[in-house]
This record gives C-alpha cells, sequence and structure tokens, in this order.
C-alpha cells in the first residue's frame, strides 16, 4: 500500500520517497507513536517483499516469520523479537484487530509471487489487503470505526494504491530480476490495444495516452467517492486525512497534465504542490 507515510512516523525507516503525509506533525501527539509502530511493521514487509536480491522463497520466509510473530501475540505468548514485543504492546493497549495485520502480509506475499492482474476485480482485491487495512487500523486508534467511515476510508485507500501504481508504472516493471510487475489489467491494456513490450519501451502515444486518461477518470471518482471521510473526522485527524486526500487529488492532476507519460515525468510532490494541498486542507476544497 502502501506508500502513504513520511520521515516523522515513529521508529519508520526513512530511505524511500513518498508522496501522501501520515502520521505527521499535524496529528495529536499520542497517535503518532502507534501510527508508527503500524507503519514500521507494514514498511519492513514491503520490504521483504521488494527490496534487495533475496530469492523468492527467501522473501517468503521472512513475511511467514512476521506471521509466526503475529500468532504469538494472538496467543498472549511472548514474541521472538523485540519490536513485536512493542508491536503486541500498542495493539493491545489500542485494541486493534489482527485480521488487517494478518491481510497486509497477505498481499505482500502474493507480490513475491504474482506479477500480473487480469482485470479489475483482481487489482481491487489486492488493494483490499494491500492498502485498506491501514486505514481501518486508523480509524480504529482514531476511536471512528463505524462501517460507513471504514467503507469511505477503503475507497481512499485504494484509490491512493492505484495512483501509486499509475505513477510507478515504470519502477514496476524493472522490479523482480525478470519478473516485473504489471499492476495495470491484463484486459484493458488489451482493449487499448497496448502490449508488454510497449510499456519496457516506454513509448506514449495516443492509445497510451487514452489509456492512462482511462485509469485516472476512474480512480479519480474513486476518490471522490472517499472524499467526505475529511469532513467527518473533526479536528487534526480530519485535517490530516484532507491532506491526504489532496494529496492524491494532486498526483492525478500531474499525471494528467503531461499525458500520462510517467515514465520520462513521473509526477512527485514540490514545495509549490504541498502549498495547493495545504490550502484545499484548511478550506476544506
Amino acid at each position: 500500500m502502501t506508500d502513504i507515510i513520511t520521515q516523522e512516523s515513529l521508529m519508520l525507516p526513512n530511505s524511500h520517497y513518498e508522496n501522501f503525509p501520515v502520521a505527521s506533525i499535524i496529528l495529536p501527539r499520542y497517535l503518532r507513536a502507534p501510527i508508527g509502530l503500524i507503519y514500521s511493521f507494514a514498511r519492513q514487509a514491503d520490504d521483504f517483499a521488494d527490496e534487495g536480491d533475496l530469492t523468492i522463497s527467501e522473501r517468503l520466509a521472512l513475511l511467514d516469520g512476521f506471521k509466526d510473530e503475529l500468532d504469538l501475540l494472538r496467543a498472549y505468548i511472548k514474541p521472538q523479537t523485540a519490536f513485536f514485543d512493542i508491536l503486541g504492546a500498542m495493539i493491545k493497549a489500542q485494541r486493534l484487530p489482527y485480521e488487517h495485520f494478518y491481510d497486509l502480509l497477505d498481499a505482500f506475499s502474493q507480490d513475491v509471487v504474482k506479477t500480473r492482474y487480469a482485470n479489475y476485480g483482481e487489482v481491487l482485491d489486492y488493494c483490499k489487503r494491500s492498502a485498506n487495512p491501514i486505514g481501518r487500523l486508523l480509524l480504529h486508534l482514531y476511536g471512528e470505526a463505524s462501517a460507513k467511515n471504514n467503507s469511505l476510508s477503503d475507497n481512499i485507500c485504494t484509490a491512493l494504491q492505484i495512483i501509486n501504481f499509475l505513477q510507478d508504472i515504470a519502477i514496476d516493471d524493472k522490479k523482480n530480476d525478470g519478473k516485473q510487475r504489471i499492476y495495470m489489467c491484463q484486459d484493458e491494456l488489451k482493449a487499448f490495444g497496448i502490449t508488454e513490450n510497449q510499456i519496457a519501451r516506454q513509448v506514449v502515444d495516443e492509445r497510451w495516452q487514452a489509456f492512462m486518461q482511462f485509469n485516472l477518470q476512474r480512480v479519480n471518482a474513486l476518490i471522490q467517492s472517499g472524499k467526505p471521510l475529511g469532513r467527518i473526522l473533526k479536528g487534526r485527524i480530519g485535517f490530516e486525512m484532507r491532506m491526504i486526500i489532496a494529496g492524491g487529488e494532486r498526483i492525478i492532476a500531474k499525471i494528467t497534465a503531461v499525458n500520462g507519460d510517467v515514465f520520462n515525468r513521473r509526477p512527485t510532490l514540490n514545495v509549490f504542490d504541498w502549498s495547493i494541498i495545504f490550502l484545499k486542507a484548511v478550506f476544506r476544497l
């Protein structure tokens, strides 16, 4: 999911560029440590799936090790590592559901072995486990985990995940030593007449622009459907949520402005962009 964090998160590795602010200094201090632990868990597990030169079996073994630690916590048995000892105390104190942590690990394990997505349904299923659990865990921490809020959060988190897919098409295509990932739907690529060879050669023609426009319109509709959550949540957590949503909208706008050329003009957020995001969050736009 899940690339929606910043360096301010407690215990969170700071070697990753991120577009979307979560666990920032905007949030109340009492929330920063729990959120930092959640993101540290997610980032470490995501790195097992993505980073370095490990074999598939080694990556899955590391992820299984995290699952084993969760099993110990859930069984009220002391975990093997200091990190999970701290994480477990936080989960217990905050009464967080373990299922969301397991879902994240399931998605990261899928990343190790699955490199193609046949259709949009498969992409949504992945997002349900790779992105949506983060939003639901945050709502639990906020004390706002109602059915309505969960649904709105799912729309936002799924949209942010897909936005990351769109801006990172070139990056994902180069990962995993010959087993490059393509999160774009295979049936939609075919419908627009786009081949994997075209993606590898980074060809931006009318077909590619039409394909990207289709995806951008769909993901924009998705993030708009979750946008009311930014107004429902009050105070600093509501402001943070509006910042996250505005960040997603800004990336959509930047990809649109370059006609979908994420190969040569991958969007990143600069000072001017953050000013726009801040103002949109302040004025609830």
